[in-house]
């Protein structure tokens, strides 16, 4: 291990862990003379207050992808990949007002059970599978690979050692204690995750200004490289690709944040947990306003480290340890981790804390999802259809294991890939498209049929991967070739949902599906402090993307 990491960064790391230890084993308990059941496993006995879900959201949520990756594309790119944030905050308030009241009216245990119930029970096994083989071989993988990363750049740890560590450390309280274990020591790691982001970010900006402060380090990084703030980027940037301009806000990347925080286990199941649905939304609320600040932790780091590499001055007086693991254009995946270096003695293990938090809280979610979607959606359909509560609860646990096991095995496999954020958001841009287009078509349009969907799930997945893939010369025609992943996801979209409209109505002859979700006013009217709070985000969106647009 580096030397760079004291006693007393050790000390707080090690009480913060036998914190989160101790809070989940206590609420992993069985209360006396009652037998835990699948609703106390995986939904945590629909008990969730407000509070607890909107942090809970932001703990699984923001992971390494976002402490590493998206500090690494801030470095690249700049403030632009903020958009997958501050979208977000939008699309969440999307998600409270029309897609959760017919969730939870639904009384749903996972998100596969709705497809069952709107379409069929072949269509939801196969979204099933999909999903258990994604959270597993690249979400999870993923998150253990990004952070054994950090652990071996700040501490040297081997990354196989690192991957084990923090496997054992998510298992240790999540498999035994389900959702509700996972959830209220969610609530702890968000206070983690943020105050030890705000302590590298200041850092950070301080070093920067040399030692004026966060205000004046704010100052400097514009002044050096005002062009990485800019949030809608041109033709010109090197970083459009990724970034398309305006499709940030009026484009594909609506399909990214729909698909991911409306119909992503591991997200909407903190949300069916609630006590009603009143508690869900302003869980939403809280987790939408969080979303506003996220980036002053994850992106805003970046750009100061960005700022520092390239000024000799600040090099040299940061001293020789600023040449250890120096993040590069080519390896931006590094900034994040190299800054923690440079933290003051005991503040180190509080900002170490705070990626652990993040890494931890989130394999944590993805397991208990991954096990709840086998369990409810596999093996109550088709391997034991009369199972008990407790056998229930135990393949849940069995199967979150075998699920981190491979996951294990997968994340040394990432090595090499630079910016993981992005290589995330590409791979399952191949997916998502069709998987929204089934779900939006299938809660807002009554003639959706089961063939329509079952057709455009399996058609949009050639239709991305020819975007993808399809070499210059193969079309003369500039939309089908060298197309930003985003627009692809759009366009991906666009065409899954023709197919599946056609399909309906030659099927039906214009006729209502029999599965058709019957909707009403009622059904999606929200709250005073819903309304007034989703106004005040819009206002302060409006007011970001003013400032920072190019």
């Amino acid at each position: 291990m580096t030397s760079t990491f004291s006693f007393w960064d050790y000390a707080v790391f090690i009480c913060y862990a036998i914190l989160i230890l101790g809070v989940g084993l206590w609420m992993s308990r069985s209360k006396e003379g009652h037998e835990r059941n699948e609703e106390d496993y995986f939904l945590a006995s629909k008990s969730l207050p407000w509070w607890a879900i909107g942090a809970s959201l932001i703990a699984a949520n923001i992971s390494a992808e976002q402490f590493i990756g998206m500090s690494g594309s801030g470095f690249a790119s700049g403030l632009a990949i903020a958009s997958y944030e501050w979208m977000a905050a939008l699309t969440l308030l999307i998600v409270g007002k029309y897609f959760l009241p017919i969730f939870i009216e639904k009384g749903l245990y996972t998100i596969p059970e709705f497809v069952e119930k709107r379409y069929s029970t072949n269509l939801k096994t196969i979204l099933a599978v999909f999903w258990i083989a994604l959270y597993v071989f690249v979400n999870l993988a993923s998150v253990l690979y990004l952070g054994s990363l950090a652990l071996e750049t700040i501490m040297g740890i081997p990354m196989i050692y690192g991957v084990l560590g923090l496997s054992l450390f998510a298992a240790a309280y999540s498999l035994y204690g389900g959702l509700s274990a996972v959830a209220w020591t969610d609530v702890i790691q968000v206070v983690f995750l943020v105050l030890g982001g705000l302590v590298t970010t200041y850092l950070a900006l301080d070093t920067v200004s040399g030692g004026n402060g966060v205000i004046a380090g704010l100052e400097t990084v514009y002044e050096r490289v005002p062009e990485r703030f800019a949030m809608i980027l041109n033709k010109s940037n090197p970083e459009y690709t990724n970034l398309p301009g305006i499709s940030v806000l009026v484009g594909g990347m609506w399909v990214a944040n729909l698909y991911y925080w409306g119909f992503n286990q591991y997200i909407i199941q903190r949300t069916l947990a609630a006590k009603s649905l009143k508690e869900a939304q302003k869980g939403i609320l809280l987790a939408a306003c969080l979303k506003l600040v996220i980036p002053l932790i994850v992106v805003i780091p970046g750009i100061a480290a960005y700022v520092i590499i390239n000024d000799p001055e600040i090099m040299a007086n940061l001293g020789s340890m600023a040449n250890n693991n120096l993040p590069s254009l080519d390896q931006a995946d590094k900034a994040y981790p190299w800054l923690l270096q440079f933290l003051p003695v005991g503040l180190k293990g509080v900002a170490f804390a705070a990626l652990a938090a993040a890494i931890v809280s989130s394999l944590a979610s993805m397991l208990n999802s991954t096990s709840t979607i086998f369990t409810m959606d596999i093996y109550k359909q088709y391997i034991n259809k009369t199972a008990k509560s407790s056998t229930l609860v135990n393949v849940g646990r069995i199967s979150a294991g075998v699920a981190l096991l491979i996951a294990c095995v997968m994340a040394p496999l990432l090595g090499g890939i630079d910016q993981a954020f992005q290589f995330i958001q590409e791979y399952t841009g191949v997916v998502s498209p069709g998987i929204l287009a089934v779900f939006i078509l299938g809660l807002f349009w009554k003639k959706t049929t089961n063939k329509a969907a079952i057709i455009g799930a399996l058609v949009s997945i050639p239709i991305a991967m020819y975007f993808k893939v399809a070499p210059k010369g193969w079309s003369d025609s500039p939309i089908f070739i060298d197309i930003p992943f985003m627009n692809q996801m759009g366009y991906t979209f666009l065409l899954t949902a023709l197919v599946m409209v056609v399909i309906s109505l030659m099927q039906n002859k214009g006729a209502e599906d029999p599965h058709g979700i019957q909707l009403s006013k009622k059904l999606f009217k929200t709250g005073p402090v819903f309304n007034v709070g989703a106004f005040a985000v819009m206002i302060v969106l409006v007011v970001l993307y003013s400032l920072f647009w190019n």
